[in-house]
């Protein structure tokens, strides 16, 4: 999944700023205009490169490291953790999703070991009534002695 870097041309900035926390999964998700995104993405894939591009390398260029020092801009941070916010919803649904498959797994465990021990306490049951039926076969079976010898 690709995503654009937001821009000022986008419909959202005619509205009120929101907290983060409150904007709707549309506004996150919508792309910028052709023109600008065309922009921006030039600048993301140099931005993101530091290794193919030499201003942007530490090593080459000291004037980098104190850019990269002060911050990024509000765009690039912007970008970063509506990317972030995004990986982590599906990242959540995910979990929810494997949770949820987990959980219907232990209840039909729960329910073959439900039945597995029922059919034990029925033959439990009917070993003990044969059990009992035998010894008192096997008493009324035996000679009976006399006691007088």
């Amino acid at each position: 999944m690709s995503l654009q870097r937001p821009n000022g041309n986008s419909s959202s900035s005619s509205s009120p700023k929101k907290h983060k926390t409150e904007e709707s999964d549309e506004e996150l998700l919508m792309v910028p205009d052709m023109d600008a995104a065309a922009s921006t993405c030039a600048l993301s894939s140099s931005a993101d490169d530091g290794v193919n591009n030499p201003e942007l390398d530490p090593s080459q260029n000291g004037n980098s490291t104190a850019k990269r020092r002060r911050g990024r801009n509000p765009v690039d941070k912007e970008y970063r953790s509506l990317k972030r916010l995004l990986r982590n919803r599906v990242s959540a649904q995910q979990a929810r999703e494997r949770k949820k498959v987990y959980v219907s797994d232990l209840e039909s465990r729960a329910n073959e070991l439900q039945n597995n021990n029922d059919q034990l306490e029925e033959k439990i049951s009917t070993l003990m009534n044969e059990n009992t039926m035998l010894r008192k076969m096997l008493i009324n079976t035996r000679p009976k002695t006399d006691d007088n010898h």
